[in-house]
């Protein structure tokens, strides 16, 4: 597989385990059976992912996770996208869910990838779906999946 992943995550006062989120993201695109990629990962604060939502989905308010799939053939099974997350977003809903900041930023990571494979949770079987392969990649990682109430 020819994978390009680059993470820019700098300017953040969160720590990052570059190296996790891009295994992540290397087992769902193999999973998908995408044979080459490039893949930019930005995380960002609430203020930039505001300005984004604000910009691409006309949303006057700060998410956790953005993607887009910026070029895909998928007879030559090849991707290139981009994941923003907001790494202050992940710092507030970790302490909810119990674990780490990092924790919460993989889960965004592996959310955004799944988008870009293919992923639509905008229904009720498509959340269904999403959840369960979020739960499959977080378990990779020793981590198990906590929903909102």
């Amino acid at each position: 597989m020819a994978l390009t992943i680059e993470i820019n995550a700098a300017s953040q006062r969160h720590a990052v385990d570059s190296a996790r989120l891009k295994k992540s993201v290397r087992s769902i695109l193999k999973d998908a059976g995408i044979k080459s990629a490039e893949i930019s990962i930005a995380i960002v604060n609430d203020e930039r992912m505001h300005a984004l939502n604000r910009q691409y989905l006309q949303h006057d308010y700060p998410t956790d996770v953005l993607s887009f799939v910026l070029a895909r053939d998928e007879r030559a099974g090849s991707l290139v996208g981009e994941i923003i997350a907001s790494s202050d977003y992940a710092a507030r809903e970790a302490a909810e869910y119990g674990w780490t900041t990092d924790d919460e930023l993989l889960l965004y990571i592996i959310h955004g990838c799944l988008h870009l494979v293919g992923y639509d949770d905008t229904t009720a079987k498509g959340k269904a779906a999403m959840r369960a392969a979020e739960a499959k990649y977080l378990q990779q990682f020793g981590l198990e999946h906590r929903f909102k109430s």
